[in-house]
């Protein structure tokens, strides 16, 4: 099982961008999902949060900005980012921990970059 992550480019501050992560089979069954990022120079942060109960939760530096969603009938993940900031300039990546048939998969996308200029 693999996951594609798109979305990222080059924004001004204050502007938008959705973020898709997609998963390689329909088989992959996703029951939380995230989206972490990594700025240079800083670990990986968890940014925002699903889970199959439908709970989510958001960073304290995104709430009210970011909103995480998923289209189960896709298998994708999106994070939707407005009123982007300079400081949210990072690799965008996604995570997935469902199941393959029986088997339990927790899976990384490759990453995505956004950067947020003055």
């Amino acid at each position: 099982v693999q996951l594609q992550a798109s979305g990222g480019g080059l924004v001004q501050a204050g502007g938008s961008l959705r973020l898709s992560c997609v998963a390689s089979t329909r088989f992959f069954m996703i029951n939380d999902a995230g989206w972490y990022r990594q700025a240079p120079g800083k670990q990986r942060e968890l940014v925002a949060a699903d889970t199959r109960g439908g709970s989510t939760n958001y960073a304290d530096s995104v709430k009210g900005r970011f909103a995480i969603s998923r289209d189960k009938a896709k298998n994708t993940v999106y994070l939707q980012m407005n009123s982007l900031k300079p400081e949210d300039t990072a690799v965008y990546y996604c995570n997935a921990d469902g199941r393959v048939g029986t088997s339990r998969a927790n899976v990384w996308g490759q990453g995505t970059l956004v950067t947020v200029s003055s």
